[in-house]
């Protein structure tokens, strides 16, 4: 293999084409590293690459695959691996099909295979916690990324705010909807994610709720990020009544799957429907009328200093000052490093498209479609 390709090792022959594409989106740099940010000093952990005939810094990404389908997570992936790659470093991927354990086992791979620094997506941030700390009894740094793993030490935290998610969720459906029926679905039950999400939610609903303007008529969490179970789920609750003026998903692909359902009754368009993600399906949506909002993250900004934390920390270097501490029950302060969360509407959905995330073409493309 070329130096500085990534390399990624699919766990299950079954899925072979679906990680044939995963290679072709993750093999962004083959041969030998570019000049870019990594020389130029850009950012907050900049650092020059490798020279003097040392061997490349390997970085060991290991993701959750049902988090991986999610189309935000292929962007992720992408922009990290290109901007480590720039820094003279090579990523080794693993994709967990199996879940938690499987996952824990490519952990165990990647040790075994001389990984200079972990960043870990986790499938479940608490059962993953005890080969977390294996890895840094290894002398290993560990990095969460964008998934606070529990009762573990960790090195950073990179991520948005999930508590500002929820609280942008509340601000958009009070506004849109100031009196009606709620319901709110959340995402995983094993991402803690979901749990702040839900907590910033209620900061800005709840006084609706107490003086009877809002009715939460119910909320769920998932047990994993999945479009089917919400199907089901979402299905199940419309099937006693789908009689609600807004609705809370903990990301687009649950709200996709809302606006499914809410259009197979006649109803999308009618009910305020809000993720995360930006993913294009939610895009088109919201031009469509048919969802609220869903939440911009400028994964670029996160994929970028997530690599130059990563390489510094793997090169012995110290990390700039966080933006935070945060407790994981480990006994230690976690640093955190947060990218701003955007709110995106009709009004303003082309800043997804001036930041390259989508084609103006994709956005407008069923909204088009409809005036022909």
């Amino acid at each position: 293999m070329a130096k500085n390709a990534a390399r990624v090792y699919p766990v299950d022959m079954k899925r072979r084409r679906f990680f044939a594409l995963i290679l072709a989106l993750v093999v962004v740099v083959s041969g030998g590293c570019k000049r870019g940010a990594a020389e130029s000093g850009a950012g907050p952990a900049a650092v020059p690459p490798a020279g003097g005939g040392r061997r490349p810094l390997t970085i060991g990404f290991s993701i959750a695959t049902a988090t991986f389908i999610i189309e935000r997570w292929n962007k992720d992936l992408k922009v990290f691996t290109g901007a480590a790659q720039e820094l003279g470093a090579e990523v080794i991927v693993q994709l967990s099909a199996g879940g938690i354990q499987e996952q824990i086992s490519q952990i165990n791979y990647m040790v075994n295979q001389n990984i200079d620094i972990l960043v870990v997506i986790a499938h479940d941030t608490q059962l993953i916690s005890g080969a977390i700390r294996q890895v840094k009894e290894a002398g290993i740094p560990v990095i969460a990324y964008d998934r606070l793993i529990q009762a573990a030490p960790l090195d950073a935290y990179v991520s948005f705010d999930s508590r500002e998610v929820g609280r942008l969720y509340g601000r958009a459906l009070s506004r849109a909807v100031p009196r009606g029926r709620y319901l709110v679905v959340n995402g995983s039950i094993h991402d803690v994610n979901s749990t702040d999400i839900s907590i910033g939610l209620h900061e800005i609903i709840d006084p609706y709720i107490q003086r009877g303007a809002i009715t939460l008529v119910k909320e769920f969490w998932l047990e994993e990020w999945s479009s089917d179970e919400a199907l089901e789920k979402i299905g199940a609750v419309f099937r006693e009544s789908a009689a609600f003026d807004a609705i809370a998903c903990g990301n687009d692909a649950i709200a996709s799957a809302a606006i499914q359902l809410l259009a197979e009754r006649r109803l999308a368009g009618k009910v305020a429907v809000v993720g995360q993600d930006a993913e294009l399906i939610s895009c088109q949506h919201i031009v469509e009328g048919t969802q609220l909002m869903t939440v911009y993250k400028p994964i670029g900004k996160l994929g970028v200093r997530a690599a130059q934390l990563a390489v510094t920390l793997a090169r012995g270097g110290e990390l700039p000052a966080p933006d935070s501490l945060t407790e994981n029950g480990s006994g230690a302060r976690i640093p955190v490093y947060l990218e701003e969360s955007i709110p995106i509407y009709r009004g303003n959905i082309d800043m997804v498209i001036r930041d390259g995330f989508h084609s103006r073409e994709d956005v407008y493309r069923l909204a088009n479609s409809g005036n022909n």
